[in-house]
């Protein structure tokens, strides 16, 4: 057991990574309710994350302990996008444990969680269904609000920019955390019912010793005051369009220690001058839109002449705060989206711009 000053060492996220999914199996299997609710299904929790790292249907995070220069995994953090008619059926009566019943369903190949494609159809439409799959640390750490802090700060930074429809949280596995949940703005699923409820009949610790569900929907949201959890809700689409490499060039360039192109180009996986060219191609698209944030685009190449490293700070310094420029997306859809909501027809220059209602 740690004692209170181990546990106030600092804590920091990170995506997960192939060698975690062990370390991170094991702490679910190893907690004292979780654990029990997946049984020998276990088994299957390794191999269906592992099918699913690098999945655009996919959010994740590991939790470490620093404690000087080592670095401890005391938590695991895993979501992911499913199709509405998996989200019916969890809902319909008799409720079922999700995590156990997803593990089972991704290790055997009868996966609800959407495909790439489809998660960039669905964010580019009707919005994304999510399920928090588990959200746990180690026990001493689990119970604790400090890392419950950690565990919604990473939830929040790894789904802004999505455009989410409904979110069902991971099911509690303690009265407390039941709480927790519901004070952040979740509501209580009734099956019989077959609606969201902001109370329930039952005491919290009868409702998370058996199958229960929490959760929102953009819907809901949008017709109560604001709660912590109604920031995911909040949505732009992306204004420029970035391809996919684009976003990935942009990505590396925010998240990784690379800061030259050179390195950028060896990270990657690609050569220098095709780095070089995504940039040029980045900062013409973004000129186009909009001059002020990156003008000059004669002078755009990346890292040469005197403007190139103040462009790129400012443009990365954008997309930062606005990641549904870094998100799968359709333009195509996104157009048409824009048609429904206003009655206007679709730009259908060669550079029509996204939707853009700021």
């Amino acid at each position: 057991m740690l004692d209170s000053s181990q546990i106030a060492l600092p804590l920091r996220w990170r995506p997960m990574q192939p060698a975690d999914v062990d370390a991170c199996v094991e702490i679910v299997a190893a907690h004292p309710v979780i654990g029990p609710r997946y049984g020998a299904d276990i088994e299957d929790l390794a191999r269906a994350w592992r099918r699913l790292l690098g999945s655009a249907a996919v959010t994740h995070a590991v939790f470490e302990q620093l404690d000087r220069n080592r670095a401890r995994i005391v938590g695991v953090g895993f979501s992911v996008f499913v199709r509405d008619e998996f989200m019916r059926e969890i809902k319909t009566p008799p409720l079922a444990w999700v995590g156990p019943e997803l593990a089972k369903r991704v290790a055997g190949r009868d996966s609800p969680v959407l495909t790439d494609d489809e998660v960039r159809d669905a964010n580019s439409g009707e919005g994304l269904s999510e399920v928090v799959w588990e959200g746990t640390g180690t026990p001493e750490f689990a119970r604790t609000m400090a890392f419950y802090h950690h565990l919604v700060g990473a939830y929040v930074e790894a789904h802004r920019g999505f455009l989410l429809k409904e979110m069902i949280t991971a099911q509690a596995e303690s009265a407390e955390r039941l709480r927790w949940v519901v004070e952040a703005g979740g509501l209580h699923w009734d099956a019989a019912r077959q609606c969201y409820e902001t109370t329930s009949s039952e005491p919290p610790e009868t409702i998370a010793a058996q199958p229960h569900l929490v959760g929102i929907t953009r819907e809901l949201e949008s017709v109560r005051p604001g709660s912590w959890i109604g920031t995911l809700f909040d949505y732009h689409p992306p204004r420029f369009g970035f391809s996919r490499g684009e976003q990935q060039l942009l990505l590396a360039a925010l998240s990784g220690p690379c800061g030259t192109d050179r390195e950028l180009a060896a990270s990657l996986g690609l050569s220098l001058p095709t780095i070089k060219k995504m940039w040029n191609s980045i900062y013409l698209r973004v000129a186009a839109r909009d001059p002020e944030l990156v003008p000059d685009p004669a002078h755009a190449e990346s890292g040469t002449g005197e403007r190139g490293p103040e462009k790129r700070r400012r443009l990365l310094a954008y997309v930062r705060e606005h990641p549904e420029e870094l998100r799968p997306h359709s333009r195509k859809l996104l157009e048409q989206s824009l048609h429904r909501m206003t009655g206007k027809c679709p730009r259908r220059r060669a550079r029509s711009p996204l939707i853009d209602p700021r």
